[in-house]
């Protein structure tokens, strides 16, 4: 029998509990549920039993130290699986690991020295293309100009692939699979799969074009000669217990995890990364002294990276405040008690990094964006910061994600200057399967140092 405080219940007389505060904003929930409650809550849902935690203790203790006793056996899960099959974010079990140690070495630090290259290649091309807009003073979705470079950069270093045609789609299709998914999560009870609702249309839609597209990857490599890069890794592995390769649908689900957590993660987390040095123009003016010390007139190169501190530091504190991977579900296998608290079996466990990143014990001033609180780093608790979860399943890919992130800054920021337009001072987050800026990021786009010019010229 389990001793322990048993979690706190969801108040109110609703039936479905939280349920129809969910639909509406399951991030309000979660904040409400932690900051109004406490440490552990009932969600009082009527399909499952939900709780939902956030404390470094819990972090550490499920995703690390007892992770035995989870599982990803969650409804989140299975949805997510509707649109990326069983790849490397959705597998488990001796499947999962044999998958991971196929792919780990494509993101060994030497490989990704050369990739950089890549990336700023990238970003200048997609300054460049600014340019007629910097000229007319036109405004545009930052958004989703950081959808299409980072699916670039996805697209040619992992696949050897150019995927700029079919990046209009791709992005489409994803988002709206995705969509789908949200709001399957938080409505039970909509109709199965096979029921021709127009969700369920558009949603079968959605995924035939992905298809299309993953597929004509793979058949175009199996024609053609085999690359130094991932898919070819994935392609040329043989299982040792079945001498066998990986089937085509197996590599379809990779590539499609691989689509979602090196591009979708990665554009959300530069939309959000202008949208904070826009409203905080002193850090942007931090990182602009500190690109310049390094670099001169130089372009940057991925051997510069660790010489440029305070731009890390911009980085960890962008993924505090707005994680993309904002939540993480995991199911309990056998009853277990974490820092006094019951979980049951069989219960699913909720756990956010956006809520646990505003911890006021953890954090100084949480909801302030402050990349100095950094250089005390190694005064955090363990499980206090998972931007990228921790333990065995942390994101394979978080090292890329940290270098991409980078040089798309450091390549960006001395070449252009972008400004919020009036009215998006406070952008509120849309919590789908990653945390995207609501509305996007509308800004205007100036040859860098216009702004400070003006400004010069009108105090003169």
């Amino acid at each position: 029998m389990l001793t322990g405080r048993d979690p706190i219940r969801w108040p109110g007389f609703h039936p479905l509990g939280a349920l129809p505060e969910m639909q509406k904003n399951p991030l309000k929930v979660l904040m409400r549920a932690r900051f109004e409650l406490g440490e552990v809550v009932d969600l009082r849902l009527p399909h499952a039993q939900v709780l939902v935690a956030a404390s470094p203790t819990f972090a550490e203790q499920v995703l690390l130290t007892q992770s035995p006793r989870f599982t990803k056996d969650t409804r989140g899960y299975d949805q997510l699986r509707r649109v990326l099959g069983n790849g490397l974010l959705t597998s488990q079990g001796s499947f999962w690991l044999r998958q991971r140690r196929l792919a780990q070495p494509a993101f060994h630090r030497e490989r990704m020295q050369g990739w950089g290259e890549v990336m700023v290649r990238a970003t200048r091309e997609m300054v460049d293309s600014w340019q007629p807009r910097m000229t007319a003073g036109t405004p545009f979705d930052a958004l989703k100009e950081m959808m299409k470079v980072t699916m670039r950069i996805v697209g040619e270093t992992l696949l050897s692939t150019d995927v700029t045609r079919e990046a209009d789609t791709v992005s489409h299709a994803l988002s709206h699979g995705l969509e789908v998914v949200q709001y399957r999560l938080t409505h039970p009870f909509s109709p199965p799969d096979w029921v021709p609702t127009k969700a369920n249309r558009e949603f079968a839609a959605a995924s035939h074009a992905l298809n299309e597209i993953m597929f004509e990857i793979i058949a175009e490599r199996r024609k053609g000669s085999s690359k130094d890069d991932l898919l070819s890794m994935l392609m040329n592995a043989v299982d040792l217990d079945t001498n066998e390769r990986m089937t085509d649908e197996q590599l379809r689900d990779e590539l499609m995890t691989i689509f979602l957590a090196g591009h979708e993660t990665t554009a959300v987390m530069m939309g959000w990364a202008v949208y904070l040095l826009s409203k905080h123009p002193e850090v942007e003016r931090r990182m602009r002294a500190e690109l310049t010390a390094v670099l001169g007139t130089r372009e940057v190169t991925t051997d510069d990276v660790p010489k440029l501190p305070y731009l890390g530091r911009v980085i960890k504190e962008v993924l505090r405040l707005y994680p993309p991977a904002w939540i993480l579900g995991r199911r309990v296998t056998e009853d277990t008690v974490i820092d006094g608290w019951k979980l049951p079996k069989r219960a699913i466990l909720m756990m956010s990094s956006y809520v646990l990143h505003r911890l006021p014990q953890t954090f100084t001033n949480p909801e302030g964006f402050d990349p100095d609180r950094w250089l005390d780093e190694e005064k955090l608790p363990r499980g206090a910061y998972i931007p990228f979860s921790i333990g065995a399943r942390k994101c394979i890919g978080d090292s890329f994600a940290l270098l991409e992130a980078s040089l798309i800054l450091a390549a960006m920021l001395p070449r252009v200057q972008l400004s919020l337009l009036p009215g998006q001072a406070d952008i509120e987050p849309e919590p789908m399967i990653t945390i995207r800026p609501r509305g996007g990021v509308q800004m205007v786009a100036r040859p860098a140092g216009s702004i400070e010019k003006i400004s010069d010229e009108v105090r003169a």
